[in-house]
């Protein structure tokens, strides 16, 4: 008889990056909804540990640990204190991204462009080769890189974001290909227009909101929460035969 087709996350360690707020939180949220111990993490200790207790207090378990996947040392910290406390790690949601800069791609100022690459990027690529490690030693693990559909139709001054977006679609492939056989997967989330801090600048700028909109055929903007049952599908064994995957979330903005 084959394995039923399951959610359950029960008994499974899971880190969330960009997790105070948005998306990740949500995803946070859902995944200890459905039995994991969640690592929240976030550049501040403080807006992590806020997410924390909101998990405990609904019967949930989890816990804060700060990092900035920007910086290598405090992405060796993270994975230093789960290997000690856990020796394991099953599910991560690479979520924290930054986007400083809005405007013409031509004027993208060198520290900007380095900044965007070291999070999006470099933070992305060491997250998921520490994970994948960790993984490895009990048998396997699922990584959820959370990208964008800017990723694959650049969005208007938003140059150098939509440039690390596509180079996370195309390492999550990477990942996929080279982790299979360890019995990591990797797959990608595209979340289209959502009402976070994040895009804030978009969402609350009527006329911007507008052009938007007219090109996402459900005509409205997403709410983090929308995003994380995608999350869980990608995280849990309910996808165990999907790798390489690139999801959409977007209201059917990519399919027009």
């Amino acid at each position: 008889m084959s394995k039923p087709v399951t959610f359950d996350l029960t008994g499974k360690i899971a880190i969330v990056t960009g997790a105070s707020r948005g998306i990740g939180a949500e995803i946070a949220k859902l995944l200890a909804t459905h039995g994991a111990h969640v690592i929240v993490s976030s550049r501040k200790q403080a807006d992590c540990q806020a997410v924390v207790d909101g998990i405990v207090a609904e019967g949930g378990s989890a816990e804060a640990i700060a990092c900035h996947i920007g910086e290598m040392e405090q992405i060796e910290s993270l994975y230093a204190q789960v290997e000690v406390k856990h020796g394991r790690l099953d599910i991560l949601v690479n979520n924290a991204a930054t986007n400083p800069y809005f405007g013409h791609i031509t004027d993208t100022d060198p520290s900007v462009f380095q900044k965007t690459v070291d999070v999006n990027i470099r933070g992305y690529f060491y997250m998921s080769s520490y994970g994948a490690k960790l993984m490895a030693k009990s048998g396997g693990g699922s990584i959820v890189n959370v990208a964008s559909v800017n990723g694959v139709v650049p969005g208007f001054q938003q140059g150098i974001y939509s440039i690390t977006k596509a180079a996370v679609i195309s390492m999550t492939k990477a990942f996929a290909v080279e982790c299979a056989e360890q019995g990591v997967r990797c797959n990608a989330l595209l979340p289209g227009l959502t009402d976070t801090k994040f895009a804030s600048v978009l969402v609350n700028t009527p006329a911007i909101l507008k052009q938007a909109l007219a090109h996402v055929p459900m005509r409205r903007v997403a709410q983090p929460s929308e995003m994380a049952g995608a999350a869980l599908y990608l995280a849990s064994d309910a996808a165990s035969y999907t790798t390489g995957a690139i999801l959409n979330v977007d209201g059917g903005y990519l399919s027009v």
